[in-house]
């Protein structure tokens, strides 16, 4: 399997807040069959220090990936960042500041969870009309997708993809993103699950329960195409 966001990257943001969490985080990956994972630490997050430029990203995915290598660990890590779509984030990118997914036009996007869907359909088009990909992060616990879920079918019909978060599937966000996100899967809108992982005791690397549940209540070519081969279309730069 291919986890496109993840916050495994140590002191970075509110993820793995040590080098031995990042890499017990890594073990766990491995054990649960994931064998790439793309660091998406938080950026451009207004008034916060997660500002995580492209220069940091890669230089600590770079000796992350060293160290994994020479102890043995059988997990690639690859560029990201979860982009908060707020200023300048379109400029920032177009100028390098913020980092796409493994360098390709695929872009890691999220938003306020209050925020109102005619400011995000609007961001969402800016990205588009840059060549820019968007992968919409945990839309199922946006506010605006709770009221309305006629939104995704406008959000998919732009042409950005979505990112659902295991928590969501397995229920530990709540019964509305659970619901939400299961009302997605039934519909076949969704393009990843992914395990927004921020530690290695709560809000794990494993997806291995996320990917039963869907391969029990749908069926295992759906599971593989989220988990796996959508995800593994992205480090190739392939079209999704």
């Amino acid at each position: 399997m291919v986890d496109i966001h993840c916050h495994i990257l140590h002191g970075i943001d509110d993820g793995a807040e040590n080098f031995d969490t990042s890499f017990e985080m890594a073990k766990l990956a491995v054990e649960s069959g994931t064998t790439e994972i793309f660091a998406t630490p938080h950026a451009n997050i207004p008034d916060t220090e997660c500002i995580n430029t492209s220069a940091t990203v890669s230089e600590k995915v770079k000796s992350f990936n060293e160290i994994l290598v020479r102890e043995g660990v059988p997990l690639k890590i690859y560029t990201g960042c979860e982009i908060f779509a707020a200023g300048d984030f379109i400029k920032l990118l177009k100028k390098g500041n913020l980092l796409t997914l493994n360098n390709s036009n695929y872009v890691l996007v999220e938003f306020d969870f209050f925020e109102h869907h005619a400011s995000v359909f609007m961001k969402l088009e800016d990205l588009l009309s840059e060549g820019y990909i968007p992968v919409v992060a945990h839309p199922e616990r946006y506010a605006f997708i709770e009221e309305d879920e006629n939104c995704i079918n406008i959000i998919k019909n732009m042409g950005c993809l979505i990112q659902c978060n295991k928590g969501s599937v397995t229920g530990r966000f709540g019964h509305s993103a659970k619901f939400i996100a299961h009302e997605m899967l039934v519909r076949e809108q969704v393009d990843f699950i992914a395990s927004d992982a921020h530690s290695s005791r709560m809000r794990t690397p494993i997806l291995t329960d996320a990917y039963q549940m869907v391969c029990e209540l749908y069926n295992k070519d759906y599971a593989d195409l989220l988990f796996d081969i959508n995800p593994r279309k992205i480090l190739n730069h392939e079209k999704i």
